[in-house]
């Protein structure tokens, strides 16, 4: 075993590993940290997380800050490769600008990364909200509308495996069900498509989402309208803002099958 509990096969590479723990470590509310902070953090000695940010900051991921050391900019470019390589936002995105002009509410894109979801995409509108978000915010999933479609899409073993793993999002959600209630909701999302959230996160927080399917019919993403809870009600969240947004996931649904089928041509 390595660092962490952590499975090392002969092929693990325990120092790549090291340097991961030590980004991960950075959070919203710990931009800035020292070297003892990373260590306790991580759980690795000093001298290895010293090197480790020597290293990441000869390659532009880190910076020595006073006594501490904060992300670069450069770290978006490990995200994006992932969004870019999927050409998630190109396509998606003309079909969320017109969501966005029809309801005149932010919508946002999103993916699991074990019990959180992920936005991988978003169009805003210049609201106050409780909570920022931007491209890489991770919620905890149960609390979240885009979070209930997108686990309500998964086998129940692989749903089981999920809601084991802690949340790394850094937030205590307002609603923390019960597995019974949680259940509940799930089985009610499959059957209708879409999921609710009313303030689960925090408060004044409402949102409607659906799931986004390939060309093979399986959800790979979820998408959303998030509304203020006290500029716009239940009702018309669910009378005129989900019916068009069934439509956009549709719509991003049938490019991202069209845009697959496309052949790939090398030189």
């Amino acid at each position: 075993m390595s660092d962490n509990g952590r499975g090392a096969g002969p092929d693990f590479i325990e120092a790549l590993a090291r340097g991961l723990d030590v980004l991960r470590s950075f959070r919203p509310a710990c931009p800035s940290m020292t070297l003892s902070e990373l260590a306790a953090a991580t759980g690795l000695a000093r001298p290895t997380v010293r090197r480790i940010l020597i290293t990441l900051e000869s390659l532009g991921y880190v910076r020595a800050v006073g006594r501490g050391h904060t992300l670069t900019p450069r770290v978006l470019e490990l995200g994006m490769a992932y969004v870019n390589a999927l050409n998630m936002w190109d396509v998606a995105r003309p079909h969320m600008e017109k969501l966005v002009a029809q309801t005149n509410e932010s919508t946002s894109m999103a993916q699991l990364d074990g019990s959180d979801i992920v936005y991988v995409a978003r169009v805003a509108v210049p609201k106050i909200v409780t909570l920022g978000v931007t491209i890489g915010t991770r919620f905890p999933a149960p609390a979240t509308s885009m979070g209930k479609v997108l686990l309500a899409a998964l086998p129940p073993d692989t749903l089981e495996t999920v809601l084991a793993e802690p949340s790394r999002s850094g937030i205590t959600p307002r609603w923390q069900p019960s597995p019974g209630d949680l259940d509940a909701v799930l089985r009610e999302v499959r059957a209708k498509g879409w999921a609710l959230a009313d303030q689960d996160l925090a408060p004044g927080i409402r949102s409607v989402a659906t799931g986004v399917r390939d060309g093979d019919g399986r959800v790979v993403a979820a998408i959303n309208v998030t509304v203020h809870a006290a500029e716009t009600s239940l009702e018309t969240l669910r009378e005129e803002h989900l019916p068009r947004l069934l439509r956009a996931a549709a719509d991003i649904g049938h490019d991202w099958a069209l845009t697959a089928a496309v052949p790939v041509v090398t030189a």
